[in-house]
């Protein structure tokens, strides 16, 4: 790729189509970044998303959002960052990341808020944006850094005995693992244990949810815990090309007394979602990753769960 010949361009709704094949075709893109993914939430931030061309071609595209003098990739994506394919080169990425920070500073903004796409999500190794905000100024520092838990399905660790009890017992119960389609009732779950525990509610409603599910059927799936037709708990998935993520996850207090989450993780993992390459959590910790919630991450590990940081980086564009 000839970093000469690349170019920077706002993004309109009409180059939707394009962008989205380019996605699906991209070396660490996910289905998060597909337009009728990202615009479900459009009211909620102002898209300031951009896309390089390299003699016309579509090289990259950058999901965004601007926050008064902020530019955010993305603030309503657990990451974002910049999106290559397999021709994308290291000199390229560094024009493209040094042409974003002057299109940005055209337009009043101070300061790049960037979460990359964490290496497990790759097709292919593709951190040439991580050495591009280093390259562009060296002004980047990590400001956030959640620890995630993911297992290497390829090479799994054993359970922990607390997480194999917890098995044993949901066996003993009838519990059942299915894959469901009736969100409402894990939503009522996941809505009083949120708001009980920690005064907050799911980040999507039960609409918008049930929406992107209908929407994404192959990506999106709520696998449930059942005992006598009564829903205990359950886990929304998210399924990428590399990795199956557990969105959201939760266990009524029956539920919890009866093991039915370790059931259900044990029956993802070890069945359903076998072949895939990672088996992902997700984060542990609050305010940016500065509180690590120990009792939340010791469950995960006991699953065979091991680190990956999904960090957030800020370079000053002044």
């Amino acid at each position: 790729m000839n970093a000469a010949r690349i170019t920077i361009h706002r993004y309109a709704p009409d180059m939707a189509a394009e962008w989205n094949d380019f996605v699906a075709r991209s070396k660490n893109g996910t289905f998060l970044f597909d337009r009728r993914y990202m615009d479900y939430h459009a009211g909620r931030f102002a898209d300031a998303s951009v896309i390089f061309r390299c003699a016309g071609r579509l090289a990259a595209v950058m999901p965004g959002n601007i926050e008064g003098d902020m530019f955010n990739s993305h603030a309503g994506l657990t990451y974002g960052g910049l999106v290559t394919d397999s021709r994308a080169t290291a000199e390229a990425v560094v024009a493209m990341m040094r042409m974003l920070a002057e299109d940005l500073r055209a337009r009043g903004v101070r300061r790049l808020i960037y979460k990359p796409v964490p290496y497990i999500y790759h097709r292919m190794p593709a951190q040439e944006d991580l050495y591009a905000l280093f390259a562009i100024g060296g002004g980047a520092s990590i400001v956030g850094r959640s620890i995630s838990s993911a297992i290497d399905l390829g090479s799994p660790l054993p359970m922990s005995e607390a997480r194999r009890s917890g098995i044993r017992k949901a066996l003993r119960a009838g519990v059942e693992i299915v894959r469901s389609a009736d969100y409402a009732a894990f939503w009522k779950i996941l809505s009083e244990n949120l708001l009980t525990r920690h005064g907050a509610v799911p980040v999507h409603s039960l609409e918008e949810i049930t929406a992107l599910a209908r929407m994404w059927p192959d990506r999106i799936a709520l696998h449930a815990a059942m005992l006598q037709g009564r829903m205990l708990g359950a886990a929304v998935v998210y399924v990428t090309d590399r990795v199956v993520h557990t969105q959201y996850i939760s266990a009524s207090p029956l539920g919890k007394s009866l093991g039915a989450i370790d059931l259900l993780i044990h029956t993802l993992v070890s069945d359903t979602y076998s072949r895939a390459p990672y088996f992902d959590f997700g984060g542990s910790t609050e305010q940016m990753g500065h509180m690590l919630n120990g009792g939340l991450i010791f469950q995960k590990e006991g699953f065979g769960a091991r680190a990956v940081c999904y960090d957030t980086y800020s370079l000053s564009l002044l």
